[in-house]
């Protein structure tokens, strides 16, 4: 792969941006539960984040190729990109479908730094990953949508100024597809907290500024409509293809910190005077877990590439991210067991990638949807559901 295909000019600024924020930062803001603002700023300062924003509004108009770069080596760094990565593919919906007047209000600020626009608000605690069967809804009421309901693990509220939040608009028995009846709002969250919003901090594993939504007659006006009414389902498809293959680069990265970190340790302890790593016991796991890291990667540049190339790519994001978050759990595993004791010791910080790695088997997609999907979609087998 050539240098400008992979990106190693922005990979090198990142990885040196990074470097100001080492284990013990990462560390202390575990501990404290704290979001790590500076951290973010400092990406926000060197336009990382508004990396897909056209340069007409700002950004720097480049692929998904290169926000997949600049994740996969936040990770790779020991760094943690969950607290501000939702801000590179929500902001897609917006591009892709919104209207000229909310992308010339929006785009220039979130592109400099003025605005934060890190949360997505779709999953329920009634609904799960059924994204059809949501409840919160929007009824129109003149120049505004009244919204009222729940979501559940939405994360970054706190630290968002705006949010994409999915509505149904009609209700699903009222529709001759589940899909459709749903609409994407654009909420302006410096207005609707304490006016109809209520956050809640909810406390995880991990620190992810994690919090339940409350909706009680929230007011939204109707220019916050993002496309077309009822069509909302259709417009967050392309920030979840998206989602899915940007997590799935910083799982890459995810793998190649814990397998760095392993290689080092194993060339460096010593037991019964030799270096652990001459065993073939601790040599051929931090092995395998390259390959299978290796083959993950070419999965997630595949899909990388058919997206950018704006070709159907869901079957792909699902298999690149199913593939690169069992990569990353696997050298999860391996790095830990090859320290040993030391692996869980905060000090190595192997425990807390080892905690934030586990998610993706879970987040922004469960395995087992991946896999049913592909049995359905590709290969054409009838659904269980």
């Amino acid at each position: 792969m050539s240098d400008e295909l992979n990106h190693s000019d922005i990979r090198q600024a990142v990885a040196r941006l990074c470097r100001d924020f080492d284990g013990e930062y990462w560390r202390e803001k575990d501990r404290l539960k704290q979001y790590p603002g500076e951290f973010v700023q400092a990406l926000t300062d060197g336009g990382y984040l508004s990396v897909l924003i056209p340069e007409a509004y700002g950004g720097a108009g480049m692929n998904l190729s290169a926000a997949c770069a600049i994740l996969e080596e936040i990770q790779r760094s020991g760094a943690n990109g969950g607290a501000c990565h939702a801000q590179m593919y929500t902001m897609g919906t917006l591009l892709r479908h919104g209207n000229n007047a909310q992308k010339d209000t929006y785009l220039p600020d979130i592109a400099s730094g003025k605005l934060r626009l890190q949360a997505f608000g779709v999953t329920e605690p009634s609904s799960g990953t059924d994204t059809t069967r949501i409840r919160t809804k929007a009824v129109r009421d003149g120049d505004c949508y009244i919204v009222s309901g729940q979501k559940v693990f939405i994360s970054r509220v706190e630290h968002s100024d705006l949010m994409l939040l999915l509505v149904r608009t009609t209700p699903r028995d009222e529709v001759d597809k589940p899909t459709r009846g749903m609409s994407v709002l654009l909420v302006d969250l410096r207005e609707a907290i304490g006016n109809g919003l209520t956050v809640r901090p909810l406390e995880t594993m991990l620190n992810h500024a994690t919090t339940e939504l409350f909706f009680d007659k929230l007011r939204v006006p109707v220019e916050s409509l993002i496309g077309n009414e009822g069509e909302g389902f259709k417009y967050i498809l392309d920030g979840m293809n998206a989602e899915r293959i940007l997590i799935a680069a910083e799982c890459i990265g995810d793998a190649r910190w814990f397998i760095e970190k392993a290689s080092d340790y194993a060339r460096e302890r010593e037991v019964f005077g030799e270096a652990i790593g001459k065993n073939q016991g601790i040599q051929f796991p931090i092995a395998r877990a390259y390959i299978q890291n290796e083959a993950a990667a070419a999965m997630v540049d595949k899909a990388a590439q058919l997206f950018d190339t704006g070709k159907p790519c869901g079957s792909q994001a699902n298999m690149a991210k199913l593939l690169a978050s069992e990569a990353s759990w696997a050298a999860a595993d391996m790095c830990l067991q090859t320290h040993g004791g030391y692996g869980f010791a905060v000090e190595y910080d192997i425990e807390r990638k080892f905690r934030e790695t586990r998610l993706y088997q879970v987040a922004p997609i469960s395995t087992n949807l991946i896999l049913s999907n592909v049995a359905t979609h590709v290969l054409d087998l009838p659904k269980s559901f």
